[in-house]
């Protein structure tokens, strides 16, 4: 079945309800559209529905009830946050030699920060910069390699309210090994002799 056929056909199941259990009937036409109708004068086959499914609510605990009212009262500020995540670069992300070990990080956190609250950076476990409230920090001169990058969300007293999940990132970089690359500056030399 296509989409608004199941579409019309959960719409007629929730009108048949609350026509108090009417019954329905299918038809079909030259084209081979299906149509459901309650005039039985129309022709077709009747319908037999199942009767809807109903699941109750669960009750609402008294933990979930203390944990919002502290969130509003300003308890715990780290469930404040919806998103807190490195938008930028992806994680397994390659930077070229061109790049010169050079990438701008941007975080992405949903509320804004709070006041009081700051970011950091982890750079493969160590802290690159120390809270701050901007969210878009750049790494100069990276060396080559595989790195883990990781921010950190501070409350007012410097603790740690979240953390993003760890991406990692490869460097790529000129080197004097690679005699043929390019942007190796000993190739360079060669080439003016």
């Amino acid at each position: 079945m296509d989409r608004p056929t199941i579409a019309i056909l959960l719409w007629l199941v929730v009108v048949n309800q609350a026509m108090g259990g009417q019954v329905l009937y299918r038809t079909t036409d030259a084209r081979g559209h299906v149509f459901f109708t309650d005039d039985p004068a129309r022709g077709g086959e009747p319908v037999e529905l199942a009767p809807i499914s109903v699941v109750p609510a669960l009750p609402a605990s008294s933990t979930a009830t203390r944990a919002a009212s502290s969130d509003a009262a300003g308890d715990a500020p780290s469930r404040t946050y919806d998103v807190f995540t490195i938008a930028a670069p992806d994680d397994d992300t390659t930077l070229p030699t061109g790049f010169a070990g050079k990438v701008r990080v941007r975080l992405e956190l949903r509320p804004a920060l709070r006041e009081g609250h700051g970011l950091r950076l982890l750079l493969d476990g160590d802290i690159v910069r120390p809270a701050a409230r901007e969210p878009v920090i750049e790494l100069v001169n990276l060396v080559r390699g595989e790195h883990r990058l990781q921010a950190e969300l501070l409350d007012e007293r410097g603790r740690v309210l979240r953390r993003t999940p760890e991406v990692t990132l490869h460097v790529q970089r000129a080197s004097v090994n690679l005699p043929q690359n390019p942007n190796c500056p000993a190739s360079r030399g060669q080439d003016d002799r």
